[in-house]
């Protein structure tokens, strides 16, 4: 479903703090110097004595101790307001307070950390009725592979397409080896058993019994092609081991590559050992690329995992994004695995789409809010609406004993979030994969 808002939790811890009535928000007015006490002159205009205060928790929202709880031990109404207070447990008011500094400051019956609990609850109830839309195209077809580890973005699918034709210019087949330079225990060969497109890949054996450090690298001069009117660049690569991102790069320019100052230096994402892995990456500067002359790859850092890896590159292309034609994949071909967490094609996909971009349509499953500054997922009405009531049936008390009929604001509060859920999308026709 689509994001509503987007509040962040501040923001609706804050909303949830005035359907309650149990917060004020406050300017420190005055510095004292240190870690445990307040000055707010304008309190005096919510509650006048001293002590009024006591037990009363505090959120800061700004200045050093932004996101820190502590709790009031202490409260001086003359001459100055003054706040004395106690740190949170597990939390440190570590720097001293001052001038200018916000904060929220909460009834004793509905603790912060509490209210970011409900908020967390509100959100787990719609798990699986409602998700943060995700389009994802990491995954491509060879002909051959039929299961896909399912991106780890994607929770629900909705539809997959695949990507049928789009304008592109090949750099490099990688049916030629990277010879315009030579470096020792940097050697590279055509592969023809291990391969994704075309007759070869290229294999590169890089050997750490020898002087390779970091920085080494390798390329090949091709004809001047002109690729400013291309917006991605797109291969295949393996490595033997796993790596790190950017522990491997691939350069272009338009003379010979340096390494260092090159048009283009992409840097390769984290590679499963073993694992062939499609990249797409967007170009840094194209319209400076309108004769690249050379293709480079290079060791930007030790990978420090045995004398010898190696790695394998295929199928070194550029494309116009916006070019693209997408086409649905059948759903009666394709089948979601919840066990394995994989997606799972019929052999027909190999005629329909042998080797084309896969773009999945779905959702992943709404993020809990771990930190103020994090921006929820769906309808920021109903999770404010959700954790009021909650709020409300935590501190009622019991039947008997409920002054402040909390019970009835739960009922109101809970009830409005059930409406806004009922508000939500039907999801259709749609296949799980965790």
């Amino acid at each position: 479903m689509p994001v509503i808002q987007g509040r962040t939790r501040k923001e609706i811890r804050q909303s949830i703090g005035y359907n309650l009535g149990a917060m004020h928000i406050g300017t420190a007015t005055g510095t004292n110097n240190n870690t445990t006490t307040i000055v707010d002159a304008s309190l005096t205009t919510v509650i006048g004595g001293d002590g009024d205060h006591v037990g009363k928790w505090i959120v800061f929202t700004s200045g050093s101790n932004d996101g820190d709880i502590a709790r009031v031990t202490e409260y001086d109404a003359a001459p100055t307001p003054t706040l004395t207070l106690v740190a949170s447990a597990g939390v440190t008011v570590g720097t001293n307070t001052a001038s200018g500094d916000t904060y929220e400051l909460w009834d004793s019956d509905f603790p912060p950390t509490r209210i970011h609990d409900f908020i967390n609850q509100a959100i787990m109830d719609v798990t699986g009725h409602a998700y943060d839309p995700v389009e994802d195209v990491s995954l491509h077809t060879d002909g051959h592979v039929l299961r896909f580890d399912a991106p780890s973005s994607i929770s629900m699918i909705q539809d997959i397409y695949y990507r049928d034709s789009v304008e592109f210019t090949r750099l490099h087949t990688c049916g030629d080896t990277f010879d315009t330079n030579t470096v020792s225990y940097f050697g590279v060969e055509q592969d023809s058993e291990d391969k994704k497109q075309g007759n070869n890949s290229l294999k590169f054996t890089l050997n750490k019994d020898g002087d390779l450090s970091a920085g080494t690298f390798l390329y090949d001069t091709i004809t001047s092609k002109d690729i400013s009117k291309y917006d991605y660049i797109e291969f295949w690569v393996k490595c033997s081991t796993a790596t790190s991102a950017s522990n491997l790069k691939l350069h272009l320019d338009n003379g010979a590559i340096t390494g260092t100052d090159d048009l283009e230096s992409i840097n390769i994402p984290a590679l499963t050992a073993d694992t062939w892995t499609f990249v797409r990456s967007k170009l840094s500067n194209p319209e400076l690329d309108t004769a690249i002359v050379s293709v480079g790859l290079e060791q930007e850092s030790d990978l420090n995992s045995s004398t010898k890896y190696f790695v394998w590159l295929d199928d070194i292309s550029v494309v116009r994004n916006d070019s693209a034609h997408w086409t649905k994949v059948p759903r009666n071909i394709w089948k979601a695995d919840r066990q394995e967490n994989d997606i799972i094609f019929d052999d027909y996909l190999d005629g329909l789409a042998p080797y084309a971009l896969l773009k999945i349509v779905g959702g992943d499953k709404p993020a809990l809010l771990s930190a103020d500054s994090t921006s929820n997922e769906i309808d920021d009405s109903y999770v404010i609406e959700r954790a009021t009531g909650l709020a409300f049936s935590a501190s009622s008390g019991g039947p008997s004993n409920d002054p402040d009929a909390r019970r009835q604001q739960a009922a109101f509060w809970l009830g409005l979030s059930q409406a806004s859920k009922r508000k939500f999308p039907i999801l259709t026709n749609v296949r799980t994969v965790t």
